[in-house]
């Protein structure tokens, strides 16, 4: 049980990353928008209802990558205006990704700490 979640986790994570790296060697498209079309895409894929039963075979796999952040900005949002209304669509947002963008910001001062950057 425990290790078919996570072979089913790790294929479905696999798959995304593969997609994305596919995308950033084969277009002109640049990392950084590419980032931005995952997080897009993973509020589309929410919306359209497609997301959840990925998240729901996969786990943590689709929850994870950036296309899981927008189905959780989705969900956060859908959330909010179900129980605030039209102001849901301003605060549900920040409400479901501060846990992850608190996380992000905390962890890159931490290895800033550690690392000295370097100009390209």
């Amino acid at each position: 049980m425990l290790f078919t979640s996570i072979l089913k986790a790790f294929l479905v994570g696999g798959i995304l990353c593969v997609i994305c790296q596919l995308i950033i060697d084969k277009t002109s498209i640049t990392p950084a928008r590419t980032l931005v079309l995952f997080v897009c895409l993973g509020v589309l894929l929410g919306a359209l209802g497609i997301y959840e039963p990925l998240v729901e075979f996969g786990g943590r796999g689709a929850t994870v990558p950036l296309s899981g952040f927008g189905f959780n900005i989705y969900r956060g949002v859908k959330e909010a205006v179900d129980e605030h209304g039209f102001s849901g669509i301003f605060t549900g947002a920040l409400t479901a990704a501060s846990g992850g963008t608190t996380a992000a910001i905390l962890f890159g001062f931490i290895a800033s700490l550690f690392f000295k950057g370097k100009p390209k």
